[in-house]
């Protein structure tokens, strides 16, 4: 933070943060096995387990990887053994509950939660191992739909906004390789692809387009462009629907050196509510930084 500067919480990853800031959760060790926790202000990580009496799967038993505005509803993958893993939904009045699968035999997984803790989003697996976008709505799951006249499916969810009636997430036209789009999902509009800049070369690996954040009117959008989901990667901002690498876009608007030297600008992770604020990670000279970018009054 501004006022402290770097704390070290311990634990074994970070994944999200709660809009008040207090909350963090991701994952922790406890009992010799990774586990989904949550991290307070000056205290330590709490633990979450994994279902009623699960055991882990070699050293792996759960995982948060998303938290509401106020703290109070964490999403993940929690695992049964080496049987199952299925995305949950955790409350401290309920406990971790299980979300269950609607392919049986494959997993599910939960990225991200709506602001007001009601919507989950993240992945369904589908029998042919493809990972498909869902979300889950009163604890029922939903598939997002496909893009008008398209016979292919989106891929994982990453994040919704304050209510989930928006929804992100990554490939928009799973199995058309040459399609380097994102996607957007509102009960106002369905689905729409949210195209790179430019169509990008790959020596052989799928160039993947991913969506990581919204604001909550879903006019700032922010995710990456990569090969192969490796680190090869370029950051991008959708505004109205339409893309710009955020370097470009930086320079473009009045900020003439930002991201001047660094080999790649790698994936904004996520935007503020009021789409004013981006965080992200990217290739600097010194190695893999992260990096918050502060928009002007109306981006």
């Amino acid at each position: 933070m501004p006022t402290t500067g770097v704390i070290s919480i311990g634990g074994v990853g970070a994944d999200a943060v709660s809009r008040d800031g207090r909350t963090i959760v991701g994952t922790a060790i406890g009992s010799g096995v990774t586990q989904a926790a949550i991290w307070k202000r000056a205290a330590e990580w709490q633990l979450l387990g994994s279902f009623a009496n699960a055991p882990a799967c070699g050293f792996e038993l759960s995982s948060a990887y998303g938290v509401s505005g106020d703290g109070r509803v964490v999403v993940g993958l929690a695992r049964n053994g080496c049987t199952f893993a299925h995305a949950f939904k955790w409350q401290e009045s309920t406990g971790m509950v299980d979300l269950g699968s609607s392919v049986a035999g494959h997993p599910s997984l939960a990225a991200g939660v709506s602001a007001d803790g009601k919507v989950a989003v993240g992945y369904q697996e589908r029998v042919t191992g493809e990972r498909q976008g869902a979300r889950w709505v009163d604890l029922q799951q939903q598939l997002i739909p496909n893009v008008a006249g398209s016979d292919t499916f989106v891929g994982t969810a990453n994040a919704a906004n304050h209510d989930g009636s928006i929804v992100v997430g990554r490939i928009c036209r799973f199995g058309n390789e040459s399609d380097q789009s994102a996607w957007v999902w509102s009960e106002r509009d369905g689905t729409r692809c949210l195209p790179a800049p430019s169509l990008r070369p790959s020596p052989g690996p799928v160039v993947q387009v991913t969506a990581n954040g919204t604001s909550d009117d879903g006019r700032v959008i922010g995710g990456g462009q990569n090969v192969g989901g490796s680190n090869d990667s370029n950051a991008i901002i959708w505004i109205n629907g339409t893309g710009s690498y955020l370097k470009d876009y930086l320079q473009a608007n009045g900020i003439p050196r930002a991201f001047q030297n660094w080999i790649n600008t790698g994936e904004i992770t996520d935007v503020s509510p009021d789409g004013r604020i981006l965080v992200g990670w990217g290739a600097a000279p010194a190695g893999f930084r992260g990096y918050m970018v502060i928009l002007g009054d109306k981006p």
